[in-house]
């Protein structure tokens, strides 16, 4: 992004102050936390960098005391990391005067014990090019690697049909979930399951896009037998007729993660706007993904918390996204229908400061589930949309609808309960394209991690542990938090 053009538009609604003064919470100064900030140009004007940035700093530190399994900064969901994250954010809120519930739910968490594959072009132990999925079933299997005779994706249950020689199925990365295609390859009679990374399959450009390369893959509900995922395009196109033999164990236990959930103690409480984001992180301290957005949400909490509003503002920090969108599925599932009728919208914050960024809003209208969205759904989402896309276009920065929609976002879970929503993400791994680099600028490759660069990103890279301070930009933080709070104090009113 030209972000010349960005320091100009931030420099008409911002006053950058050299260092955070004291106050109340510690994060913003006196004069934001205790005034009325009920037009844009007052909230805006106490959006600023250094109170991002502090917060910013803040989930790094958490991040740094709590060292994961391999030694790295860490706040990974099941974590002491993930914990404490929850304790501060709970802590700064109710000293804020916000109402904060804790609302735990049950995740499950898997332990791989062991894994060999014995192929002649795969290494023997995961990690690189092929990973053992998330909560993969057990055993040892030998044989053929075939591919379904219906779509290679095995997303119905006819794919199947007239597969003589079940074995080693390799299925193609689909448009349905993975746990679909694990249940039909299974009564099949499949006995393990690879899925492969092909590109053709992918939303280009897309929050989960990973351009053909190996990544791992996250179950949200247990296989019956051995599942790999994901093997990169290149490795699944001269894995079909060979023979290998593979062996996995794995223990999965049930244990509790925690939302947290702000209530403003202004607006109506029969007219609820949520604005949300992901707290946890994956493969170590998650500080684009997603402690950008969590600040982002954090710091708008903040500014409004003096602020009577018409509607009444709800701020959660949902857990388990990074495994499945796990908290936001319990939060959204566990609403009785008369407390679904009272949530007007959902606003979702999810990557918020990518250095080589886009600036895509979250339409669940390009959602790859959204035949599943009740009918009202994507209608009554646009206004949301809209006053995104009306922020950038009055200060000349370009905008545009996410081609993936809502995918793998939080805001997801709130479709499928037929709640309006939307969102902004500003992108992440790899990567840019040639036609996004002509409209918001940067470098080709990855939008995060090295840069300029290719398939060398931070943040859903395992073992780089790299997602750190270094790899956020303080002014996309600070433009895109901002149009956070026009749109917010918008759906507010």
């Amino acid at each position: 992004m030209n972000k010349r053009g960005i320091l100009f538009a931030l420099a008409a609604v911002a006053v950058f102050a050299p260092h955070r003064p004291a106050a109340a919470t510690g994060w913003l100064p006196q004069s934001c936390l205790t005034r009325n900030n009920n037009t844009q140009s007052r909230l805006l004007a106490c959006i600023r960098a250094p109170d991002l940035w502090a917060l910013l700093t803040a989930f790094q530190r958490i991040a740094n005391a709590n060292p994961g399994p391999t030694g790295h900064p860490n706040r990974d969901t099941g974590t002491a990391g993930y914990r404490q994250s929850v304790r501060f954010v709970a802590q700064t809120l109710r000293a804020a005067g916000y109402h904060v519930t804790i609302q735990p739910y049950q995740w499950l968490h898997f332990v791989l014990g062991s894994a060999r594959l014995n192929a002649p072009i795969l290494q023997p132990t995961p990690g690189h090019d092929w990973f053992v999925a998330r909560l993969s079933g057990n055993g040892t299997v030998a044989g053929r690697v075939v591919r379904p005779p219906g779509h290679p994706d095995g997303c119905h249950a006819h794919d199947f049909t007239g597969l003589t020689q079940p074995g080693i199925v390799l299925l193609l990365r689909g448009t349905c979930a993975p746990e679909t295609a694990i249940a039909n390859a299974t009564r099949a009679g499949a006995r393990a399951i690879i899925f492969a990374n092909d590109r053709q399959t992918l939303h280009p450009g897309g929050k989960w896009r990973h351009n053909g390369q190996p990544f791992p893959l996250d179950l949200t509900r247990p296989a019956q037998i051995p599942v790999i995922g994901y093997i990169g395009a290149n490795t699944a196109a001269r894995l079909p007729g060979t023979t290998l033999s593979l062996t996995i164990t794995g223990q999965i236990s049930p244990e509790i993660d925690e939302n947290v959930i702000a209530d403003s103690p202004f607006g109506d409480p029969n007219r609820v706007v949520i604005i949300e984001g992901h707290l946890d992180a994956i493969y170590g301290p998650g500080i684009l993904d997603n402690a950008s957005g969590s600040a982002t949400i954090l710091d708008l909490a903040l500014a409004l918390s003096h602020t009577p509003t018409p509607n009444h503002l709800r701020f959660i920090w949902f857990g388990g996204e990074e495994l499945g969108l796990l908290g936001s599925a319990h939060y959204t599932k566990s609403l009785s229908q008369p407390e679904r009728n009272r949530i007007l919208f959902d606003l979702d914050a999810d990557v918020t400061a990518t250095p080589n960024d886009d600036i895509l809003i979250a339409d669940p209208r390009f959602a790859s589930n959204r035949s599943k969205f009740p009918p009202s759904v994507i209608p009554r989402s646009r206004p949301g949309t809209r006053a995104f896309l009306d922020f950038f276009r009055a200060r000349n920065i370009p905008a545009l609808p996410a081609w993936f929609g809502n995918d793998g976002t939080d805001s997801n879970s709130f479709s499928l309960i037929g709640i309006p929503n939307t969102g902004i993400l500003t992108n992440q791994d790899c990567c840019k394209t040639a036609a996004e680099v002509a409209i918001w600028g940067g470098y080709r490759g990855d939008y995060d991690g090295v840069i300029p660069g290719r398939n060398q990103p931070c943040v859903d890279t395992p073992q780089r542990w790299c997602d750190t301070l270094a790899n956020t930009d303080r002014t996309v933080l600070t433009l895109i938090s901002q149009s956070v709070a026009a749109v917010t104090l918008t759906l507010a009113q």
